[in-house]
């Protein structure tokens, strides 16, 4: 880092995983294709949806939400990273971590609210069909949408710009992949107790109350599934529960264990795997378990192929 005075930060080093050289250049090669493997399968989902009239349902329209904040997510954490990857490590810019500091968390806390409001949308669904159109009308619908984008801002305004206001001193690299709060936080030479207090409740508020609702959502949701007279689809149920399930555990899982204690113990290569979780390996995951397992959006991506090849072919 950079630095005239003990409070005025001209710029970060990323180290990436500058401790293992021998790696880099066959997670350089996993991390593109994966990203875009990420960026195209989200795109293919936010398309699809909006041509396809068929698919303007709360579901899909909740779905097309996701899959916009993956996409941003994967856009702003991955090329910086490729960077860091490609060349060992990497300066960034004070306004530049800013930035992406701001997108990451604005990202984060709207799908954690998001996550929760999809749960609600198929609880309701599934629990109650016969009510599900007054229970999820558009004017809910937008509600929810709305609430999850909005707290993604605040939070990261507020957020992002208390991380930013301390003083930076000490050694002048940060020992992570992107600029994520924790390791930024590692670097000021300021008391941080009232921000960690507020990591810790923002962290139960953001990503725990969410996660247990989400739990007990799919809790009722099994139960209504048990009620099913045919075994196949009570099989197919019990399967796409248990993909959505997983997705779910992963996101909130690993965002709590980097949140809850932005100080902690783990180990920096710790801390990089886990926050690779939330950031890479979920935004991969969900357009696979959220559209191969959902025989409309299958139907959706067979007329959309068909149409392209359609076109090619005249």
């Amino acid at each position: 880092m950079i630095r005239q005075n003990q409070s005025s930060v001209v710029e970060f080093m990323l180290l990436g995983f500058s401790n293992f050289p021998e790696l880099q250049e066959q997670l350089f090669g996993i991390f593109l294709i994966l990203y875009v493997v990420t960026l195209v399968g989200n795109a293919i989902i936010i398309v699809i949806i909006c041509l396809e009239q068929s698919l303007h349902s709360p579901m899909y329209l909740f779905l097309q939400n996701l899959s916009v904040l993956d996409l941003s997510f994967s856009a702003a954490i991955m090329p910086q990273m490729l960077v860091v990857l490609s060349i060992k490590k990497t300066t960034i810019t004070f306004s530049g971590c800013f930035v992406q500091m701001y997108f990451l968390i604005i990202c984060g806390v709207t799908e954690c609210f998001l996550l929760g409001a999809m749960a609600y949308d198929r609880f309701a669904a599934i629990c109650h069909p016969l009510r599900y159109p007054v229970i999820m009308n558009n004017s809910v619908f937008m509600k929810l949408v709305m609430f999850s984008w909005v707290s993604g801002v605040t939070v990261a305004t507020v957020q992002t710009t208390w991380v930013f206001s301390f003083p930076f001193c000490g050694p002048s690299e940060i020992n992570h992949l992107f600029c994520e709060t924790p390791p930024v936080l590692e670097l000021t030479c300021a008391d941080t107790f009232l921000f960690e207090i507020y990591a810790f409740t923002g962290t139960i508020l953001i990503i725990v109350v969410p996660f247990l609702l989400i739990l007990l959502s799919y809790i009722r949701i099994l139960f209504a599934i048990l009620k099913m007279p045919l075994t196949t689809g009570r099989q197919k149920a019990f399967s796409t529960c248990a993909s959505h399930l997983t997705s779910v555990t992963l996101f909130y899982g690993s965002g709590s264990l980097t949140y809850l204690q932005p100080k902690s113990g783990y180990s920096p290569e710790t801390k990089k795997v886990m926050s690779l979780v939330y950031t890479l390996l979920t935004p991969l995951l969900n357009p696979l378990i959220y559209t191969l397992q959902n025989s409309e959006m299958k139907r959706a991506l067979m007329k959309f192929w068909r149409r392209k090849v359609d076109l090619h072919t005249f």
